[in-house]
């Protein structure tokens, strides 16, 4: 008898090429098919799957018992209250939904079909992360007061769909729904306190094309998150700020990150040196045998993690990782961004 856990994916573009790759990788996981409302998307479905010619078919198949929706993000809601309404446990693909309102009545659908409703926050995996989180929780910086996480590149915004806000497009839902959920998984159990956001329209008037947002917490801790699609020239992935040192990354490559910490704090002497055209002692930079420098520690971490909670949580084996609660925090923060911006004010966060 086969005990894995028939699957299919909703929108097979290229996300949902990304999905049902892995699910024909997974032991756990048998790959049944796909639908897309253009045709030729499903046209190279893997290891024998089905192209369903609609949605209705594809969720009326005994055979699947998981949907993951990889469809533009304005219809997620639809999508995934049908397949929960079918019967079904429902990956969907981030953002899951654009506002608190909507994910309720996700949610509800869920617990009324008493069904898996989880979202994909793979990005809860990248070693990057990891690896500053490690830093973080271990407190190796000391107290940490200051934290940026930003992502740049220099193309604008992909011509499909994500340059289109009526599909909610733009990057706060693109690449900013990833390091927010990263910025509220690191803090935990910190309270988000307040926010301010800055939206770009540097090549794209329809949607954002890059934001800066500074969130405060309960205890002080700025964390700033920030995505260019104009930047030529691109700052540090991760910059970590610590009473006792520094710690930064550049790029994706934790191989390529830096700690730099106090070795010896009674040398406090500085000679001064000449900035520009003036002299300062206060910026003077520290001399080798009052810092130490390390690398920074990788960490263990595997993204096939989320898809092996899925299958276990459909068991009735464990809870799942991505949890509502989390998702509620997220989505409600993500419409804040959006009002800082449209208000230019700083906001309070509860939830």
């Amino acid at each position: 008898m086969n005990s894995r856990i028939g699957c299919a994916v909703i929108g097979h573009g290229g996300m949902g090429h990304f999905h049902s790759h892995r699910m024909v990788e997974s032991p756990e996981l048998d790959f049944i098919g796909a639908f897309d409302v253009i045709p030729s998307r499903t046209s190279d479905l893997h290891e024998g799957g089905k192209a369903f010619e609609s949605m209705d078919e594809l969720l009326a198949d005994d055979r699947i018992s998981l949907v993951t929706v990889a469809t533009p993000n304005d219809v997620h809601k639809e999508i995934v209250i049908r397949a929960l309404e079918a019967g079904k446990n429902v990956v969907c693909e981030k953002p899951v939904t654009m506002t608190l309102a909507d994910l309720d009545d996700m949610i509800a659908a869920a617990r009324k079909a008493k069904r898996l409703f989880t979202v994909h926050q793979n990005r809860r995996w990248d070693p990057d992360f990891l690896a500053m989180k490690n830093i973080f929780d271990k407190g190796t910086l000391g107290r940490v007061f200051c934290v940026e996480s930003r992502v740049h590149g220099s193309r604008g915004i992909p011509g499909d769909w994500r340059n289109q806000k009526e599909h909610g497009g733009g990057m706060v839902l693109d690449w900013g729904v990833h390091i927010i959920d990263q910025m509220l998984m690191m803090t935990l159990p910190r309270k988000l306190v307040s926010i301010y956001a800055h939206l770009d329209n540097v090549t794209n008037e329809n949607c954002d094309d890059g934001f800066h947002v500074e969130a405060i917490f309960d205890d002080g801790l700025v964390f700033r998150t920030e995505v260019g699609t104009s930047n030529f020239i691109a700052l540090p992935r991760w910059y970590m700020l610590g009473e006792n040192g520094s710690a930064k990354i550049d790029g994706w490559d934790v191989s390529k990150g830096e700690i730099v910490m106090v070795s010896d704090w009674e040398n406090r002497d500085a000679v001064p040196i000449i900035a520009g055209v003036g002299l300062t002692k206060t910026m003077a930079p520290r001399t080798d045998d009052t810092i130490k420098r390390y690398p920074i520690e990788q960490v263990p971490g595997d993204w096939r993690d989320f898809y092996r909670n899925v299958c276990a949580c459909i068991r009735g084996e464990a809870e799942p990782i991505v949890t509502h609660d989390q998702q509620r925090r997220l989505v409600r923060l993500l419409e804040l961004v959006f009002e800082s911006a449209e208000k230019n004010e700083t906001l309070k966060f509860s939830l």
